[in-house]
């Protein structure tokens, strides 16, 4: 069964790069970004795991922990990880999941069956402290992906779980955002003081801090 949004995020043990883990003890009450590889020593994927380690910083002060798969075994993600700190001159410093048998591929449904039984898909899933899944995504293997874009929908996520808003196409940090339509004129006039109705279902705030 596909892991949906608003699911439980299936829970599991797996050994990884920095020791074996029990995946919601390790997120604990943090937010967490899973996300896959199809293999090791694969181009796209080394630009992406460089990426990632570059904006570590950026998650922590998101409450958020990174964590990758891919369904080769951890020895070969340490030898990979040499290639990466070399390309990208960033050193990998999140755990990656050696996943050979392919349980939590398949708990996730990362493997495309049209594509390949053995390589995985490169999916993302953003888990909130509640351990329910708030974001997926699918990309292929041909696509590397844009984290600056996952830390924007982690911002929304959040911001979004927060305050009774939601925010618009291309929103980023600090732009309007939109009201929550459970929200009466009398409350937001309280609670967004100068909110502006550009459609009766369409009022607009400053964001909230």
């Amino acid at each position: 069964m596909a892991v949906r949004l608003g699911h439980d995020a299936p829970d599991f043990t797996a050994e990884t790069t920095h020791g074996t883990i029990r995946f919601c003890k390790w997120k604990g009450n943090s937010w967490a970004v899973l996300f896959s590889h199809p293999k090791d020593f694969t181009p796209v994927c080394t630009t992406e795991l460089g990426a990632v380690a570059a904006l570590k910083p950026e998650f922590e002060k998101r409450n958020t922990k990174v964590i990758g798969l891919s369904v080769d075994p951890v020895d070969s993600h340490l030898r990979w990880e040499d290639d990466i700190n070399d390309v990208t001159g960033h050193k990998v410093n999140f755990p990656m999941i050696g996943d050979p048998d392919r349980k939590v591929a398949a708990l996730y449904d990362m493997i495309h069956p049209n594509a390949s039984d053995t390589l995985t898909v490169r999916s993302v899933f953003v888990i909130a402290p509640d351990n329910k899944v708030k974001l997926t995504l699918t990309y292929p293997a041909s696509t590397g992906r844009n984290f600056q874009e996952l830390l924007r929908v982690i911002d929304s996520l959040q911001l979004t779980a927060r305050h009774s808003v939601s925010t618009p196409a291309d929103w980023k940090h600090g732009d309007d955002v939109i009201i929550g339509g459970n929200v009466s004129n009398e409350e937001a006039k309280r609670k967004f003081p100068g909110f502006v109705a550009k459609k009766p279902y369409l009022r607009v705030a400053k964001q909230p801090k």
